[in-house]
């Protein structure tokens, strides 16, 4: 058992070497993002508006439609007191026809422009060179390929194959990168150098929550031929978990396959758990119950995260007239995020663990209580998103600990969903990026969520006769 006192202690020390690793110059450009982002972050109007609009620039036709609709929708946004000089300016510019280029102009290299802060590349091949920079600095990658949903069997076989094209392209490259023995083993062996994120509902268009068994068996066909592909190259495949009402049949899925005897050996493989959904801690029993009875040989890597979707399943709750299965308190989140960490820490060596925070908090205190608990530093992996978390993770890499980042790869159409869901997560104004960057004590960033009321927390039926003591956010 890890003392409280102790871990906080541990954890502030952690919080505060990080903080004081973080880059002090910034990039010109990043620069104008970020005051960008205040701006958007400042007003929930403007970016409402904002988001709408980049949310529909793939199915404009041309600079003048783009145009139209970025003055139609900054047009609903309501005239401050003092006014906002661009967007009366812009406005002014959507009255002519020769301003009206200009500023589709200027809009469309505006988006294009944010979107390659988040997405690596157009292709695997096109990433390459971002993903040998990022290993040179400490820093692994896993590529995500962007795209939402499939709705057609010839898309899902599109994915698989671009899939298949990703393994080979970028575990061929990742041979001739230099050596970093910290991002290359653990504690459990070695670990790949290539690392691919897959989504499940970009495999099959038939996953449906009210027929979850045909959509299994579709993407299966699919998700089977990429594990065995990925363990012929050497490559790490990990399966992402998306919105509540395919995360069962995803898990199932998991599991399932992972479970044959082809996979006992291999590949490297990994799912994800969300911790802003309040059934998460029974989410974790279920894996590890599994884990207890397979006899797979290689571990299982988890990718604890808070979770992406969290709009969308409130309004799908409210919809519907269901309870809301996320937290809707972010330190609720954050607690239920420090105890899921703890329970992944203690699963080891069953479990390879990968906490993905940019917040300073949740990343120090899985670095501490991992210390605490008797574990190496690199038996835990830290990561972030890029274009997000690059600042932590250039404090992560020069204390000598293994980061990993999600780096998205596809072209701009593809990834307007993924790059509205990053602006509204980098925009939050509760988010620790927002905090940190108003200059809030390093004290308060490291404060335990929602408080410090301790409460005793029964574990699940699964693991009969203990308590955990656990930090219960306050509301």
């Amino acid at each position: 058992m890890v003392d409280a006192t102790a871990l906080e202690r541990e954890l502030f020390d952690v919080g505060k070497r990080l903080a004081g690793a973080l880059p002090t110059t910034r990039n010109p450009l990043k620069a104008i993002d970020d005051k960008a982002m205040d701006l958007a972050s400042s007003d929930a109007e403007l970016k409402a508006a904002l988001f709408r609009f980049v949310d529909v620039v793939p199915a404009t036709r041309n600079l003048d439609d783009l145009a139209r609709h970025l003055t139609g929708f900054l047009g609903e946004v309501s005239e401050p007191r003092g006014g906002r000089a661009p967007i009366s300016v812009a406005l002014k510019m959507g009255n002519s026809k020769a301003g009206r280029r200009a500023l589709g102009l200027a809009a469309a290299a505006g988006v294009k422009h944010m979107a390659h802060r988040f997405i690596v590349g157009e292709s695997p091949k096109a990433a390459l060179g971002d993903l040998r920079e990022l290993w040179k600095d400490g820093v692994a990658s896993s590529v995500d390929l962007l795209g939402e949903a499939t709705v057609t069997q010839a898309e899902a076989r599109r994915y698989a194959d671009r899939c298949v094209d990703a393994l080979d392209t970028i575990s061929a490259a990742a041979r001739g990168w230099p050596e970093r023995p910290q991002l290359e083993r653990d504690g459990a062996g070695p670990l790949p150098r290539a690392n691919l994120s897959v989504k499940v509902s970009a495999l099959t268009p038939l996953l449906r929550p009210d027929a979850p068994e045909r959509g299994k068996r579709d993407a299966a066909d699919r998700l089977r031929p990429l594990l065995r592909h990925a363990n012929e190259v050497g490559a790490h495949l990990h399966i992402d978990m998306e919105s509540m009402d395919s995360r069962d049949a995803v898990l199932e899925l998991i599991l399932e396959l992972l479970g044959e005897d082809e996979f006992r050996d291999g590949p490297s493989a990994g799912l994800v758990l969300q911790g802003y959904l309040r059934d998460s801690p029974q989410t974790l029993d279920t894996i590890l119950d599994w884990l207890r009875s397979s006899t797979r040989t290689t571990p299982l890597t988890i990718r604890l995260v808070k979770g992406a979707y969290w709009d969308h399943e409130l309004v799908q709750a409210a919809q519907h007239g269901w309870s809301t299965p996320v937290f809707d308190v972010k330190a609720d989140t954050d607690a239920n995020f420090e105890l899921l960490t703890r329970r992944l820490l203690d699963a080891r060596p069953a479990v390879r663990v990968a906490i993905a925070s940019h917040n300073l908090r949740s990343v120090a205190h899985a670095i501490a209580y991992n210390r605490l608990a008797g574990g190496d530093d690199a038996d835990v992996e830290l990561q972030v998103l890029r274009g997000l978390g690059d600042p932590l993770q250039a404090a992560i890499a020069s204390q000598g600990l293994r980061v990993r980042t999600y780096c998205p790869v596809g072209d701009l159409v593809a990834g307007m969903a993924y790059l509205v869901r990053r602006l509204l997560e980098n925009t939050g104004n509760e988010s620790f990026l927002y905090e940190q960057a108003r200059g809030v004590p390093l004290e308060v960033l490291l404060a335990p969520p929602g408080g410090t009321r301790q409460v005793v927390a029964r574990r699940s039926p699964a693991e009969p006769g203990t308590d955990a003591t656990r930090q219960e956010a306050g509301r």
